[in-house]
């Protein structure tokens, strides 16, 4: 399996969830299916069906937390040196160059992303135009409404 890029907080959050999975959901589910078993016929018991197939959603996903991180590339943005370019885990100031509007994107793994939170998937049309590029390049964006322009403003590693 390809290794997967995280950040040292988006792998810190996977572990975090794998332990809740563990330790908090899997027991939870459990007891509700002894309780719906309780209720006697299970063949039209509709909260005994309810807990099982919420049983196989947490172990799957169990399953997909722990490849995840068994195959995750872990890196910290803090330790980076690519001289100013734009990669993976930096953080980047953008200006659009038709509105005029500033944001700033860190550009993180698949799981992590969140736009609200200002992180961009690596995947992404616009990290994927963004990395190799520099502070004062321009990266064209293809978007749905179009092309776009950037400008990067500046790319930090914190």
């Amino acid at each position: 399996m390809n290794k997967i890029p995280l950040t040292l907080a988006g792998a810190e959050q996977l572990r975090v969830e794998l332990h809740r999975l563990k330790t908090v959901d899997r027991p939870n589910v459990i007891a509700a299916i002894a309780e719906a078993r309780s209720h006697g016929d299970l063949s039209e018991n509709a909260e005994y069906d309810a807990a099982k197939e919420r049983q196989g959603f947490i172990e799957g996903r169990i399953k997909e937390v722990e490849g995840k991180l068994s195959n995750a590339q872990i890196i910290d943005p803090k330790l980076l040196d690519a001289d100013g370019r734009c990669v993976f885990g930096a953080t980047v100031d953008l200006e659009d160059l038709d509105s005029g509007t500033k944001v700033t994107y860190q550009i993180v793994g698949d799981d992590e992303a969140n736009l609200k939170a200002g992180k961009v998937s690596v995947s992404s049309p616009i990290a994927r135009a963004l990395i190799g590029k520099y502070a004062g390049d321009v990266a064209e964006v293809q978007a749905p409404g179009g092309v776009k322009e950037y400008e990067l403003l500046d790319v930090r590693y914190v």
